[in-house]
Order: C-alpha cells, then structure tokens, then sequence
C-alpha cells in the first residue's frame, strides 16, 4: 500500500501518465513512485488545462489501485449466475476453456458472440484496439457505443459538421458563458476554471439545466427548465434575436445554409409559447436572448445531460445553430464547444482493423438495448442468440437501461460470460469467468480529450500487482489460441500507440515517441475554427438546413421533440408515474467507476433523491425518510431529501451506485427504458416518469 506522504525525494521517481476516465477534463497526471510503490497521483500544473488540480476522484487514485478488493488473478465460477462465488485458476486454464468455449460457439455463427465495451478507458490502446482486431478476426457481432453520446454528435454532425468548437482555453475571455445541460463543478471541473476566471474578468455565467446543481448555484442567473425541452428554448432565442434583429447579417449570408427556413420556424416560437414548454417564465427567455444577443463574444459549453431524451440530438442541432446567428464564431472566445474529439486525427483503421473482417458484415446490437437482447432468441430477423458476450471497461449491470432485463439476461444459465475488470462489480457476479485488468498506473496508453486539444500520453508507473495484465495482452493470449496469425495480432502496446496517432495535418508534428517523453502536445490551429466558415459540411458551411438529415426521411430543420415520457406526450402514463426523473452522476462518482472506494461512497453517502416539498408534502415524506421510487419497468429504494433544487413534478435520483451497494440490490437504471433518441440511436436515461412513495 501506498503511504501518506507526498513528499517527492531525491530516490522517487515521477512518471508523466493521463487520466483515462470518460470526462472531457483528460488530466495530465503525475504519478510518484517509490520502491516499485506510487504513492501519489497529482495533477500536472505545466498542462494548461490541468493546471496542478485533479477532481476528488483521481487525486484517490492510488486508493483505487491498490484497494483491498482488487481482482488480481483468474477467477472461475463455482456457484449460481449472479452469486458472486469464483475460485482462483491459472491464466492457462482460464485461457484455453474461454478459447475452447468461443471456437465451439463461432463454428455455428460467430455473431453469437458480442463484445460489450465503453468508457471505462478511453485510451487508444487499451479501449478498442487489439480487443476490435480479435472480434473483428472472429467475426462476432458488432456493438454500437452509442451509451453516451452519439446523439450529441449526429445533432453537431449535422449543423457545424462534426465534434468541434472553440478552445476550453478561451472560455476565460468570454463576456456571456452559456452552460447548457452540465453540471461542471462535477463533471467539467477544468472549464469550470476558466469559467470563474471570466467571471471575475465581468463575463455573465448562466445554467440552464432541469435542477439547480453546484454550477447553476454559482452561475448570475438559471434556467430551470423541464428535462427535454431544450429545443424550444433554443427557438426561442432564436425567435427574439431575429424580432430584435441581433444579427450578424453578413456571417449569415457568407457562412450559412438554410436561414430563411430557419427563420421561419423560429419565428413560431415567441418566448411565451416555449415558456409553457419549458416550465420557465417568458422574461428570463427574453433576458437570455437580449443577453446572446448583445454580449460579445458569446460561449455556449454543452454537456451530454442535455441529449439523453428522446429530442436530444435535435435540441443539439437547435442549440447549435446560435453560434452563427450572431456571428460568435468570429471570436477566439465565442462559439460553443460539446466535444472537440474530432479536432484530433486518430488512425482508427490502423488500430482496429476493420479489415480482417474479410468482407464479411456482422450484425450490429446497440449496446442501449442489451437487455432485450440477451433475452431474444434466434429469428430470421435478429439472427442468432446472443450465446457469449466479452465485457471490458464497463459494467452493463449498472450502467444499462431497464436494469432487470440485463439481469435476466446475464443471469441465462445457456450465456457464456467473460468479464475483464479490477473489481468484482454487479457484472462480474454473473461472469463464468473474472480475468483481472491492470489500471491506468499499470499500463502504457495514448489519450486524446473530448474537452481540450492536447493529446496525452500514458506511461506505467508501476509493474501490474498480482496477476493482472492489460487488455491488450489478454486478447493477444485469446487470439493466439484461437489460432489468428495475422500480425497484428504480435503488435506491442508500444506499437500500437505510435499507429494511434495518424499522419494528419490536423495532428501537426505530434507524434507518439516524442509524446511519450513529454505528457502532452496540443495540437496546431486556431483558437477560432470557424472565423471565416470553413465548417466540415458538404457544403462548407454552417447548416441549419440539412440536406442530409432530408435525404434520411427526417426533418432537414432542427425539430422540437417532446420526451417519450412526460406529462405532455403521455398524459395517461403520467397519471400513473407523473414525477419526470433525471439520474445526473453525484460528484464523487464516473458512472460506476469509484463507487467502491471507500473514502468517496463515505462522502456520497447513500442513493439519494431529491423530491421538491410540494411533491414530498403530497406524498407524506419527510426528508431523510427511506422511499421506494417505482414505475412499471422496476423499483428502487432510497434517501429522499426534501429540496427546492429540483422541480416540482420532478426528481433528482443522483446515480450510478453499483446494485450490491444498495439497499434493495437495485439503483436507477432499473426505472429508465430503451427506447433510443432521434438521432445517433442513444439512451433516453433523463426521459423517465416514476411514481415515489414511503419504503
């Protein structure tokens, strides 16, 4: 175990290494090791955006590394699905069974086996590399990653062009800040930064978002609107820049496509209709817009809270056409940023080598709706059943929609289940078998961000403990048995992380082996992407009228789509279930990552809500009273405190607790459904109605 000082003498070692975990923040670490030990985790304070600080999370991350609970050798079986009983075995009996296993299902269709991945590491090498090469090479069905933000990027794709936006680094110049659908105290800590160094350099700070989080408490003003009605208030914006004629007439007609059809449905959206909409008075819209309209240079920074209901990658899409109304993408400072991933240039083919398909086309599951899947059986239709799913960097058990479905369906005694973890989540209770992953400060990865431009590099700090090995090594010991020669499939990690990196104008000079040395490189370009259009649409510009979106049967304007469940779409529903439910993520946790360190579950507590009086008092609940919120998919139970910081008819389940640490054995995602939003077939997590009452 690590000890408690901190101090760094002269026989330490410090190893320059990135934080791998889904957050657009993408940390430089620095990491000191002492005797083979690390026995701190600080942020880098030469990284820009890092600037020496790590969230409450990382700065444990030793705790995380080497916490007593570590799964660090091969477990197999011994008990019933979802009992949690392994016994110890060596990595070669593991490998050959899993290996003997897989060759027996992929003689009778390949696709019956599916790989199930996400953000558990965002690294190149550890993510999706040689884990795609093998199930590329096998043949297994294909996953659409869609748990967390493809709706986002359809709605930016279809308006700017791509995942782009202003540097996180100018935000600090902006005069009006936008923070739309994000909790960046929590979640976005380092443009929370620059967003209190405009702050104190005169900038207005505004939240919009259904609760009053941490941000929206220190912003000037908030926007507390319903869950899924971000698109009217956009329109509304729009509607009143355009009666007021706060403009920019000449980037309009330089840079756009599609303004006067634009116009025109924006102009079907005064501030008093979108008012009803969005549960928000009409003269906070009216400030709102007279603010866009007027402060210059005007920021709007996205989070993906805003795109996890049925309209969401149409409110992306509404959102982000305001930029170029008023022509804020002139400015270093103005703009918007959801994602600046495709700033980078990563050589994916290279690194997952689609082509050892061989031409052959896989079906492809969305990752949404597992819990359907694993229980559908085989049909002209579907194809086979799903017989063997691979897990590694996430924990479907928690983190997926209609949490009893994806129990059912892990617990089929006929599905063959092997888990890649450090833990033994609610997943890898119901594995066959548990094979033990290093972490960040055990392997070698490459990183880009999805908040800022630099791309990072990861080096090992220390040896793997135990029996753990990396993704990437265990896939290569899979594919060796199963008799796959190409050799790709002999690549070191090394050698991995130099394809990573692709030869590309947008990557400047950047490559891995002087990025290995360094940490970090930010990549070349301007400030300002789009000062002068240039935006990666067929057209060239910014697109309010989509062509695209037209040639696929959908609405070549952004629409405004009301939640599958709300009181407005589904008033007989919500006669039943009428509290809206939003699961934003507590500030101690990354989805499930570090809900079993110790010191940060201490500081969360409990699974906790958070119910308005008027609703409590309704209801006769007290705050601290246990209560059992339910609707007809499943139930949970937790603390309720009774809070103004939620709306009335509306309720903050703060998540993603592992099932086993709960009270009952369930968290949130037994109440969401798998219904996928309009565009970039994501999860409608913050598009729930639920019903509480007493436990």
């Amino acid at each position: 175990m690590p000890d408690s000082s901190n101090a760094v003498s002269a026989q330490d070692t410090l190893v320059r290494a990135a934080c791998p975990h889904d957050c657009p923040d993408t940390c430089a670490l620095l990491v000191t090791v002492r005797d083979g030990v690390a026995i701190s985790v600080r942020g880098d304070p030469d990284h820009p955006p890092t600037h020496g600080a790590l969230c409450a999370k990382v700065s444990r991350y030793t705790e995380r590394t080497y916490h007593p609970d570590r799964l660090l050798q091969p477990m197999k079986r011994v008990g019933p699905k979802g009992s949690g009983q392994f016994a110890p075995v060596s990595w070669d009996e593991a490998m050959d069974d899993i290996a003997a296993r897989l060759k027996e299902i992929a003689a009778r269709d390949p696709q019956a086996i599916l790989p199930y991945s996400y953000g558990g590491t965002l690294g190149f090498v550890q993510s999706e590399s040689m884990a795609a090469r093998f199930f590329h090479q096998l043949g297994a069905s294909l996953l659409d990653r869609t748990i967390c933000s493809t709706a986002g990027e359809a709605g930016l794709k279809a308006v700017i062009g791509g995942k782009m936006g202003l540097d996180v680094e100018q935000f600090e110049h902006s005069k009006l800040i936008l923070i739309w659908g994000s909790n960046s105290i929590t979640s976005n800590l380092h443009f929370w930064t620059y967003a209190q160094r405009a702050k104190r350099n005169g900038a207005k700070l505004v939240c919009i978002d259904p609760w009053r989080n941490d941000t929206a408490e220190k912003c000037h003003d908030h926007l507390q609107l319903r869950p899924g009605t971000d698109a009217a208030l956009a329109y509304a914006l729009m509607h009143e820049l355009i009666a007021h004629d706060w403009l920019d007439h000449d980037y309009i007609a330089q840079h756009t496509v599609g303004f006067a059809a634009l116009r025109e449905r924006a102009l079907e959206w005064p501030p008093e209709r979108a008012a009803e909409v969005c549960g928000v008075p009409a003269r906070q819209i009216r400030q709102l817009a007279l603010d866009y309209g007027t402060l210059t240079p005007a920021a709007i920074r996205m989070n993906y809270g805003l795109q996890r209901v049925r309209g969401g990658g149409n409110a992306v899409r509404a959102i982000a056409c305001l930029p170029a109304l008023v022509g804020a993408w002139r400015h270093d400072a103005g703009g918007l940023l959801m994602s600046s991933s495709n700033h980078f240039a990563a050589n994916g083919a290279a690194l997952e080598r689609p082509d050892l398909l061989a031409g052959r086309a896989p079906r492809t599951l969305n990752m949404v709706t597992i819990g359907d899947d694993l229980l559908r059986p085989s049909s002209h239709e579907f194809g086979p059943k799903v017989e063997a799913v691979i897990v590694y960097n996430s924990n479907p058990l928690a983190v997926a929609p209609e949490g009893d479905k994806v129990r059912a369906g892990f617990a089929r005694d006929d599905l063959f289940t092997v888990v890649l973890e450090h833990f033994q989540t609610d997943t890898a209770d119901y594995a066959d078998y548990l094979l033990p992953a290093t972490t960040q400060l055990e392997h070698l990865d490459v990183h880009k961000s999805y908040g800022h431009r630099y791309w990072m590099a990861n080096n090992p700090a220390i040896a793997p403990l135990g029996q753990a090995k990396p993704n990437t090594e265990i896939f290569r010991l899979l594919a060796a048995r199963l008799g796959f020669t190409d050799p790709c499939f002999a690549e070191s990690d090394e050698q991995i992380a130099a394809q990573a990196i692709a030869p590309d104008p947008r990557n400047g000079s950047i490559h891995w082996e002087s990025l290995q040395a360094s940490g970090w490189a930010k990549l070349p370009g301007a400030a300002a992407p789009f000062a002068h259009g240039g935006f990666p649409t067929p057209s060239g510009k910014c697109e309010f009228w989509s062509q695209r979106e037209a040639n696929a049967g959908r609405d070549p304007l952004p629409e405004v789509l009301l939640p599958f469940e709300s009181a407005a779409s589904a008033p007989e529903l919500a006669m039943r279930y009428p509290l809206a439910m939003i699961s934003p993520p507590p500030r101690n946790f990354l989805n499930s990552s570090f809900v079993n360190v110790d010191s940060l579950r201490k500081l969360e507590g409990e699974p906790t809500l958070l119910i308005h009086p008027e609703d409590a008092a309704a209801r006769n609940i007290v705050d601290g009273q246990s209560v059992r919120t339910f609707n007809g998919r499943g139930a949970t139970v937790c603390r309720a405190r009774v809070s103004t910081r939620t709306r009335p008819g509306q309720i903050v389940a703060l998540g993603i607790w592992w099932r086993k640490l709960s009270a009952d054995g369930n968290n949130v995602n037994a109440l969401t459904h798998q219904h996928l939003t309009d565009l970039g077939n994501g999860p409608c997590f913050y598009d729930c109605l639920v019903e509480v009452a007493a436990a």
